[in-house]
């Protein structure tokens, strides 16, 4: 060794046959010096980690601690996180200590001497991260006896560090050593860092990641690839679940929209109630979701998490949800004194009911649904006709064509250059047949006519729903064929993906290049540059229509209009009524200009509430 070198720590890396792998690391002053681990070779060749008073041990099942410490990891999207966690954006991490618990009288921590503990490489990975997981212990010649003592101490030096540290979910283990041992400053600690990485489910994390991070969408065909590598790598369902979805959230795209969303939750469930303005948020949010291809498993997870143990304020009489409860429980609950049947009125009902559910993020009639199949099972197990099982079978056809086609709608009106395909077009079609059959037009009022009422439908998603419904008339009176309605949405499609590619560049030339562009000399000049750069990129093939670019600049003037003159105005004068009227003549995006809103506000330091403020015109 060189005179003047310094060694920082020193490391142990290893496999277990059950492809978990770990990273022993001990750190600190002439850590090199330490005879810190041994190989117990009459139990199993368990690797024991020690320093005086703690002990780490990492054996082939599960590890065994005693001492001080704990374990740490990043949380997970959609784990069962707490509360005050959750409502704190920068926590991001998951911190166990030994000993400890929460008073449930008082609210606070309490700690014990009695830190002793085994864990299964199972419930690690099921309990903290599926994929990566820390556990920890310290020596200090002066730390004192008391166990209890230390990781209070522990606790204060390093709690905060460890539940923010973006070094955690990264992986980077020389910054949460350096980060661990500067929080108790240049008192001579000896840090025992042990990371557990469950290679199987990494290997699934990874494949999975790659597939959805380059367009956020995946093939049949390649998830049925990674399925086969998790029945290979015996992963259950659950672990495949909450490593998509931590996925998903983890997108940017998704992160921002997914916060927000948690945030009006956890301010709503903080204080017990939620308003019409807050209910206008998240109803907002989840129609961009579809614009954004967010998955709604996202908010569902959400859902799930916030409304344990919370009391909301009703917005309105759910008098849908209690005729839901009347209709299923007089088939599946009770004793069956007399016939009953779901007849055409009752399915009405309960289609009228689910739409309304999903309108208002009310899980319950999902809940009563489950009672009434768990009801049904036992009914059955338990002698009654199997003509009962016909009746549930009869409500749940019709409640998944609401979904199928409830899920194509909102696509078609929300997403940019989705394209209806023969298939697609086949199931709506055939959907369309049986809801109408139950009453006439009933597929336009569950589907159509509220979206084509939304306020952020824009100009391609009113036509392409227009278009279809127009089109699937003409097929059921024989004028049409299915293939004359594709070319039709198609074309639509074509048409969408061009304006978009001419308003993204557009967009970007005048911002560097044109500071005016009002003349028709400055558009002809700018349609040719344009045009010219499109086709050396090879996204056109040729010419730009004249009518599309002049509508592309058009919407482009009309956001400066609204960006630079009327959006001051409207915020000084809290002016709901001028922002809405623009809003609805200008044809812009709101979704768009909403985006320009937020970039304004946080530009020139407004605070937010008054922004949600003055969109309370969407209420």
């Amino acid at each position: 060794m060189k005179s003047g070198a310094m060694y920082k720590d020193i490391r142990l890396h290893g496999s277990l046959e059950n492809r978990i792998e770990y990273y022993a690391i001990a750190a600190g002053v002439d850590a090199h010096k330490r005879y810190f681990f041994n190989v117990d070779q009459s139990s199993e060749n368990e690797l024991r980690f020690f320093s005086a008073s703690n002990e780490f041990v990492i054996g082939t099942s599960g590890i065994k601690h005693r001492g001080n410490g704990g374990s740490f990891c990043e949380y997970m999207f959609g784990v069962d996180q707490p509360l005050t966690d959750m409502a704190k954006g920068d926590v991001i991490n998951r911190l166990v200590m030994y000993g400890t618990h929460i008073d449930q009288k008082s609210g606070s921590l309490k700690f014990s001497d009695r830190t002793d503990g085994t864990l299964t490489y199972d419930k690690i990975f099921f309990d903290g991260n599926a994929v990566t997981n820390y556990f920890f212990f310290i020596h200090k010649e002066s730390f004192g006896s008391s166990i209890k003592d230390q990781q209070e101490l522990i606790l204060r030096r390093l709690g905060k560090s460890l539940k923010r540290s973006v070094f955690i979910g990264n992986g980077d283990d020389n910054r949460i050593i350096n980060d661990l041992i500067s929080n108790f400053a240049a008192e001579g600690i000896h840090l025992f860092l042990f990371k557990l990485v469950n290679a199987r489910h990494e290997e699934y994390r990874d494949a999975f990641r790659d597939l959805y991070l380059s367009n956020k969408r995946i093939a049949d065909e390649e998830f049925a690839r990674i399925t086969d590598l998790a029945n290979k790598n015996g992963i259950d369902r659950y672990q495949q679940e909450r490593m998509r979805i931590d996925v998903m959230y983890k997108h940017p795209d998704n992160r921002r929209i997914v916060d927000e969303y948690r945030n009006i939750l956890c301010s709503c469930n903080l204080k017990g109630e939620i308003n019409r303005l807050e209910n206008a948020r998240l109803t907002r949010l989840k129609t961009l979701s579809v614009r954004n291809k967010i998955p709604g498993a996202l908010f569902y997870t959400l859902d799930e998490l916030l409304r344990k143990d919370r009391k909301l304020v009703e917005l309105e009489e759910s008098d849908y949800i209690s005729e839901t409860r009347q209709i299923l429980e007089g088939l599946f609950f009770g004793e069956r004194q007399i016939e009953s049947r779901v007849d055409r009125e009752d399915m009405l009902k309960l289609l009228n009911a689910k739409k309304k559910a999903a309108e208002h993020r009310n899980h319950s009639f999902e809940e009563i649904l489950l009672d009434a199949s768990k009801a049904c099972d036992e009914n059955i197990r338990d002698g009654a006709d199997i003509s009962l099982l016909d009746e549930f079978s009869y409500i749940i056809t019709y409640l998944d064509r609401h979904d199928t086609t409830s899920q194509i709608i909102n696509q078609l009106a929300f997403m940019e250059n989705v394209r209806i395909s023969e298939e697609m077009l086949r199931s709506i079609q055939g959907n369309k047949s049986e809801f109408d059959a139950l009453k006439p037009e009933l597929f336009n009022t569950l589907f159509i006519e509220g979206v084509l009422e939304n306020k952020y439908l824009g100009n391609y998603g009113r036509r392409k729903l227009i278009t279809l419904v127009k089109g699937m008339e003409d097929i059921e009176a024989g004028t049409f064929v299915a293939e004359e309605v594709l070319d039709q949405m198609r074309a639509i499609d074509r048409e969408e993906q061009l304006f978009l590619l001419l308003l993204r560049h557009v967009r970007e030339r005048i911002r560097n290049f044109y500071s005016k562009f009002s003349t028709k000399t400055d558009q002809q000049t700018l349609k040719q540059e344009v045009t010219e750069e499109l086709i050396s990129k090879k996204l056109i093939k040729g010419e730009i229509n004249n009518d599309l670019f002049n509508e592309t600049v058009l919407t482009i003037q009309k956001e400066a209009i609204y960006l630079h003159n009327l959006l001051p105005q409207i915020i000084q004068e809290k002016n709901i009524l001028l922002r809405e009227d623009f809003l609805d003549n200008s044809g812009l995006d709101r979704f768009y200009v909403e985006e320009l809103e937020l970039e304004y506000f946080e530009l020139n330091g407004l605070p937010l509430e008054d922004l949600y403020q003055i969109r309370k015109g969407l209420n």
